[in-house]
């Protein structure tokens, strides 16, 4: 059975992403408007109701906008924006966190951020496990290529040579903030501090535990160990072994991966311990992301076309 799926917001660095992914999948017809057409509402309406999925890659109000535009037809929808990740009757798509049965039956599909995809998956399962504890104040420290930040930052990036660091979210209330809140079942809000370096692709998201100073916290190896088990049998996530590497480092040449490798980093004496996750932001982090949940949502193998 073929499905046709439209990506509204085609010409966007995720909507292109997900194309590719998709490119030469029999179970895949794209439904494709041509540059004079794709910001015309009454065309992008048209094709909304023709597709059996339509995948937005827009920003909030443009995707809040498609949803209306969707309104009496059977299209399923996938919404890589901000816009619907708290919302009510959407179902939010990280399927080992929120089981793929819930994905698979869903009609609208909230994708996860980029930087809450590393956060939550490191905490989520820790704070379930009563390992951590819900009402710590965390905070995650994060730095990301410049590609998640759309056309804008990645021309000011490509354009301006000299950009070797850009720190950002210094006002504080991201809004990534209330999706990490949510979906790793926090009371309070972690401290976030996003950054982008001069690589186009990959992510690097940590978060640090005074682990002496928490209380009822488990120790690095009762951490790795939780992580291990919940993440069990996933062909996307892993969790890496105890040894320690002398370093982790984020290449310009990074090649599209849509993994997502967990990390516990421990002191000797348990008092401390270092929660990291490496992604691509536009793998895991996005495109990935989606089409692992377009797979569920059409009945076929989860990791279909992903880049494993």
């Amino acid at each position: 059975m073929t499905h046709t799926v439209f990506i509204d917001g085609a010409a966007g660095t995720t909507g292109l992403e997900i194309a590719d992914r998709l490119a030469g999948r029999a179970e895949f017809d794209l439904l494709i408007l041509d540059d004079t057409r794709r910001k015309d509402s009454a065309a992008r309406q048209e094709a909304l109701h023709a597709a059996d999925f339509a995948i937005l890659c827009l920003h909030d109000d443009a995707a809040r906008e498609a949803v209306t535009l969707a309104e009496g037809s059977k299209v399923r929808i996938i919404d890589a924006s901000t816009a619907h990740r708290t919302a009510p009757g959407w179902v939010y798509g990280f399927p080992e966190l929120v089981g793929r049965d819930a994905v698979a039956a869903a009609t609208r599909v909230a994708n996860p951020g980029c930087y809450p995809t590393g956060f939550i998956a490191l905490i989520a399962p820790l704070v379930r496990a009563g390992l951590l504890p819900a009402d710590w104040p965390y905070t995650v420290n994060a730095v990301s290529g410049y590609s998640g930040g759309g056309k804008a930052l990645i021309e000011r990036f490509e354009e301006d040579r000299d950009i070797a660091f850009r720190a950002y979210g210094l006002a504080m209330g991201h809004k990534h903030v209330p999706e990490m809140t949510r979906y790793a079942g926090l009371k309070y809000g972690p401290v976030f501090a996003p950054s982008v370096i001069p690589a186009h692709r990959g992510m690097w998201v940590e978060v640090p535990l005074p682990l002496v100073a928490i209380p009822g916290a488990g120790s690095p190896d009762a951490l790795r160990a939780a992580l291990a088990a919940f993440y069990a049998g996933s062909a996307i996530v892993s969790v890496a072994e105890a040894s320690v590497p002398a370093e982790i480092l984020l290449r310009g040449s990074t090649q599209p991966s849509d993994r997502l490798t967990l990390h516990v980093f421990g002191a000797e004496d348990s008092t401390q311990a270092r929660l990291v996750a490496v992604l691509d932001n536009l793998g895991k982090g996005a495109s990935g992301a989606a089409v692992q949940s377009l797979n569920l949502m059409a009945g076929l193998p989860e990791t279909a076309g992903l880049a494993l």
